[in-house]
């Protein structure tokens, strides 16, 4: 009998050691089973996600196609969108912002040329825009043949800007950005020189214009000095075509000994280095010109 008590014991024993080993288990499982439910719902929010970047991506697509009126269909699409949606407002936005910096990276590539495309992208029209001291100027336009060759074809460059010359030099065939960047640089001196004549003429009415040509290459001057009201020639050679300030600055006066004063060998220096509109306005306030 007290053999059977002791397995009978030792059975209830057994019995309570499953049951707590079970109670410990099942808190484990709950938990896990929570951890999974959770990762499931975590990764079925990103796929809600990447569902709707995808969505937006592709309208983005249709909407920046359009855009670039390449494909009709699309641009059908787009006029068929809720135009008070907010959603297409914002697509819209966001088409236009990322169209605009392709653009500016397009732009940047080419060296901060406008250029497009004509004749069904067998030819491109390239703009140079012209500044000085911050204005902006006259932009001139080249049509450039692509095939077989580059060819210019149309243009309103300047007839006295040497411009088959440049494309020859240049190496067009090969570097055309060497070819824009050299024409700029002979645009923007013309521009900024044609600009100084003006503001010479506006700014200082005393300063007589005797001479300019239609490059505003060769410019003579006649300057008034104070004393006696002695009349100076002043003659400034832009021999340089690619810069705004002159090679080669010459006075001539009645009075043989005045451009070789150390006071007018500065104005020579002035003119040189300085626009002439700034260069005379410093004579002026200095005394040498009336």
């Amino acid at each position: 009998m007290e053999g059977a008590s002791t397995r009978g014991v030792l059975s209830h024993l057994s019995l309570l050691e499953v049951q707590a080993r079970s109670r410990k288990t099942q808190p484990q499982q709950r938990s896990r089973v929570k951890e999974l439910k959770a990762e499931a719902e975590a990764l079925m929010i990103q796929r809600d996600k990447l569902k709707a970047e995808i969505q937006t991506h592709e309208r983005l697509q249709k909407l920046r196609m359009s855009m670039d009126k390449q494909c009709p269909r699309e641009q059908e699409e787009e006029e068929e969108m809720d135009e008070d949606s907010e959603d297409s407002q914002l697509l819209r936005l966001m088409a236009r912002h990322t169209h605009l910096k392709d653009l500016l990276h397009a732009h940047h590539l080419i060296g901060g040329y406008d250029i497009i495309k004509t004749h069904q992208g067998k030819g491109v029209c390239v703009s140079v825009a012209t500044s000085y001291e911050g204005v902006c100027l006259d932009t001139y336009n080249l049509e450039i043949d692509l095939k077989p060759k580059l060819r210019i074809s149309r243009h309103n460059v300047p007839p006295f800007i040497p411009l088959n010359s440049l494309a020859e030099q240049s190496n067009m065939q090969t570097n055309i950005r060497a070819f824009l960047d050299t024409l700029s640089r002979h645009l923007n001196a013309f521009a900024g020189r044609k600009q100084q004549l003006k503001l010479l003429k506006e700014q200082h009415k005393s300063v007589e214009v005797m001479e300019s040509n239609v490059l505003c290459s060769i410019l003579v001057l006649m300057l008034t000095v104070p004393r006696e009201k002695t009349a100076v020639l002043c003659t400034l050679d832009y021999t340089d075509h690619t810069r705004c300030l002159p090679t080669r600055v010459h006075f001539d006066c009645e009075d043989k000994e005045l451009p070789d004063s150390p006071e007018w060998k500065k104005n020579c220096h002035l003119l040189m280095e300085t626009p002439v509109h700034t260069a005379l306005l410093t004579m002026k306030k200095m005394g040498n010109i009336v």
